[in-house]
């Protein structure tokens, strides 16, 4: 049987930011056609591509992400620690979800699809051209870091572009203009009266207020401003957009972009469970079955230098992914 965290070391030694998956893509689907299964690779964009592997289907999926964030971190292996990019999320979980399926197919279970897709640090690509291959599995187990735990639901989220706007002018010369930049100073710091919502499982909404670009140069009264800012859903989006719209009135413009909903999830007797707050390709692969959140290691640490998993937690998974599916295939 398959070392899960040699496996891991060899997905974290291939170079695989978002948009930039091929090399990981190839070496998993060649070591899933090694091992027996049937793969299919569904092209999302030119060079990159998601990896579909079954045997009967009609059971349990077992599905992560390939792509990370950048930038490329080697992996190294320090006392009871694998570190590097995507220790944890997710190359560590895919490696896990592999040996998993490894094992069951080894003790003769057929009823395991894999799916491994592209671009979810991104924009979610892969997810979306996934949900049109013609899944069967009953049961979705999606791998996001969520400490071992099976996560009861998860936060959404909601994009927006507040805007505000003035006249350039030469900066010797200011009051002949009109800067966009103070409107935007003076409404920031209001954001935090908004009412927002709470969940008793979910907890509160929250925001964070991600980038300010305004001007183009320090001798020209700045005519342009914008601020990007993520709420973090756990409700119903509709009175957070009333509640931001209002706030915004006659101050400001305002663009929506990407919205996720909240997600709630199946849980099983016998594993630990709390919410997430990050989001995940679960609302996106709605055609794969009832979802599940599971995953080792913890979203503190990813994206950062020193991203890392536990070698016995995720040793730990392997067993852990085996005894769900067997769980989700007797109910």
């Amino acid at each position: 049987m398959t070392d899960v965290v040699a496996l891991a070391a060899e997905l974290l030694a291939i170079q695989s930011t978002s948009g930039a998956e091929s090399g990981a893509v190839d070496f998993v689907s060649r070591w899933l056609v090694a091992n027996g299964w049937n793969v299919e690779l569904q092209e999302v964009a030119p060079g990159r591509a998601n990896v579909w592997a079954r045997r009967a289907g009609g059971g349990v999926a077992l599905s992560t992400h390939l792509d990370t964030v950048p930038p490329y971190v080697s992996p190294r292996l320090e006392g009871n620690r694998l570190y590097g990019r995507g220790a944890c999320d997710a190359k560590g979980i895919a490696a896990a979800m592999m040996v998993a399926a490894e094992q069951l197919a080894a003790d003769g279970e057929q009823r395991v699809d894999l799916l491994f897709v592209v671009g979810e640090e991104k924009n979610s690509d892969g997810a979306r051209a996934a949900n049109h291959l013609p899944a069967t599995s009953r049961f979705l187990i999606n791998g996001e870091p969520t400490e071992s735990k099976l996560a009861s639901g998860a936060k959404g989220s909601q994009r927006v572009i507040v805007r505000t706007r003035g006249r350039a002018a030469h900066s010797a010369y200011a009051y002949l203009g009109e800067s966009a930049i103070d409107p935007m100073l003076r409404l920031l710091p209001t954001l935090s009266t908004i009412p927002m919502p709470s969940d008793p499982v979910l907890g509160d909404t929250t925001l964070n207020i991600g980038t300010i670009r305004g001007g183009t140069e320090a001798n020209i009264v700045p005519a342009l401003c914008e601020s990007e800012i993520m709420f973090r859903l756990v409700g119903d989006v509709a009175p957070l957009r009333a509640a931001v719209t209002q706030w915004a009135a006659g101050h400001a413009e305002l663009e929506w972009g990407s919205h996720i909903p909240p997600q709630r999830f199946h849980t099983l007797p016998g594993f630990d469970t709390a919410p997430v707050a990050y989001t995940s390709d679960i609302p996106l692969l709605d055609r794969w079955g009832t979802p599940l959140l599971f995953g080792p290691g913890s979203i503190t640490v990813a994206h950062t230098p020193d991203e890392y998993v536990d070698v016995a937690e995720l040793r730990a998974a392997v067993d852990a992914y085996v005894r769900m599916t067997r769980a989700l295939l007797q109910s």
